[in-house]
């Protein structure tokens, strides 16, 4: 990790510069800075959003197909498991794809966390209002917020399995209050990242989801 919170404050730094040398203002370079390092982070990881969004949707398309191998085999769960892994290769499915992103997400968090937590001069250094060198209660609710809506927003639309939508929908409410406790701790900066990243996400998602529909209608 140590490699990776330098990187990131080379990395930083560069894009900070970079926005300093057209934005003079203090505040409003580092801001736009975070945002265009979150857009530049978004673009990187695009290829596994898209396969995450993608297998998402295969997954809540196939879950009649799933609910009947669950259905013929409940006498026996480890045939079952077989022939579902089984379906999830045939359509290009992941179970486990929803993960992807996320295990990225987190270290790059923690890495920007080091990179504002080592850079000096953020405190009285104000974006949009934002003290970027303190905790910011509003900021913390929208962290949590839009860490809701992020998930809301991923789960399948249709075909989904009842008990499982509400154990989505219970996990993306926790998570939305666990980020809300832990945004109201951090530095402004890390928080302004966090809420960017995630509204990016919501578009991405949004904007994938109708793109789909309109080939599976096409298909039809």
């Amino acid at each position: 990790m140590q490699y990776i919170n330098e990187a990131f404050v080379q990395f930083f730094n560069i894009i900070h510069n970079f926005v300093n040398s057209f934005v003079p203002d203090k505040g409003l370079s580092a801001g736009l800075a975070i945002i265009l390092v979150t857009v530049i982070i978004r673009i990187l990881i695009l290829p596994l959003t898209i396969k995450q969004t993608k297998s998402s949707l295969v997954m809540s398309e196939i879950q009649p197909e799933v609910k009947k191998l669950q259905e013929k085999h409940k006498n026996d769960p480890q045939k079952a498991q077989e022939e579902m892994m089984k379906l999830y290769k045939e359509r290009g499915a992941s179970p486990f794809s929803g993960c992807l992103p996320m295990l990225i997400q987190w270290p790059i968090f923690i890495a920007l966390y080091f990179v504002f937590s080592t850079m000096t001069g953020l405190e009285g250094v104000y974006f949009l209002g934002l003290d970027l060198g303190k905790s910011n209660m509003v900021l913390a609710v929208l962290s949590g917020m839009t860490t809701f809506l992020s998930g809301y927003f991923s789960m399948p639309t249709h075909n989904a399995d009842p008990a499982q939508a509400r154990q989505t929908k219970i996990m993306n409410i926790s998570m939305g209050f666990f980020m809300i406790y832990v945004s109201w701790n951090l530095k402004a900066a890390l928080v302004l990242y966090w809420v960017v990243n995630n509204l990016i996400q919501v578009i991405q998602t949004v904007i994938m989801k109708k793109m789909d529909k309109k080939i599976a209608k096409d298909k039809k």
